[in-house]
């Protein structure tokens, strides 16, 4: 019985691969880790790269798989994030983040469709999208001048991404195609980070390339989920 789940499960998340899919998703994985050995990275910061890129993929195809390889990034970059001083990033992902993945799991597999294997896609009307926005500048003000008085080596910044990841992860739960707004904007914050962090001498290569694939990774993927929102409207 369990094997035969399984097998279902690896058969479904391995079907409707187009091949530019396949080839953007295994390109990445290799750049990054290749890079990242040449850099001397450390295990932790390489895996974590590799099966973080590799859950954004998955979440563009709309796969469940996109989960678990969400669980296993999301450990190890709380514990990477605090090791950088970044404790805004270490609570989104230890406190928010990793029991995400179950919630997202769950209420994916009750929404895919039978015939694509991926999960189905939606918009938002632009009432919840200002009500979106406002909640994000608010909230992104106030956790900055928190994160401000624990010496947070990047307060607002730090706030921002912690604040619109936290909103993103939601909306990418609920399904609809504007977490990719959402993510571009996380990720192009993101990638100064950990530049900033790099650039002081810290050795977190792998994190600040698993970042700039994810940038590259959420214009791809908004293309996709807004045509096909659109196209076929939940």
């Amino acid at each position: 019985m369990i094997l035969g789940k399984l097998y279902e499960f690896f058969r479904n998340e391995t079907e409707g691969w187009k091949k530019w899919e396949v080839f953007w998703l295994l390109s990445a994985c290799a750049v990054i880790m290749g890079l990242s050995l040449f850099w001397g990275d450390t295990w932790m910061g390489i895996v974590s790269a590799v099966t973080g890129v590799a859950c954004v993929v998955c979440t563009g195809k709309g796969k469940l798989s996109a989960y678990l390889f969400g669980l296993i990034n999301t450990v190890l970059y709380a514990v990477i994030s605090w090791k950088a001083a970044l404790y805004g990033e270490t609570m989104l992902n230890a406190l928010y983040y990793v029991p995400m993945q179950f919630v997202g799991f769950r209420v994916w597999n009750r929404h895919m469709n039978e015939k694509t294997q991926e999960v189905k896609k939606r918009r938002m009307n632009w009432r919840s999208r200002i009500v979106l926005l406002a909640v994000m500048i608010g909230c992104t003000y106030l956790y900055g001048l928190l994160l401000l008085r624990l010496n947070d080596a990047m307060p607002f910044v730090d706030a921002f991404t912690t604040v619109s990841s936290v909103i993103a992860m939601f909306v990418s739960v609920k399904m609809f195609a504007e977490q990719w707004w959402i993510w571009i904007a996380v990720d192009v914050f993101s990638v100064y980070m950990w530049w900033c962090n790099f650039t002081a001498g810290n050795d977190n290569m792998a994190t600040l390339l698993m970042w700039v694939v994810y940038l590259g990774n959420a214009v791809i993927m908004l293309v996709k989920w807004e045509k096909e929102a659109l196209a076929n409207p939940v």
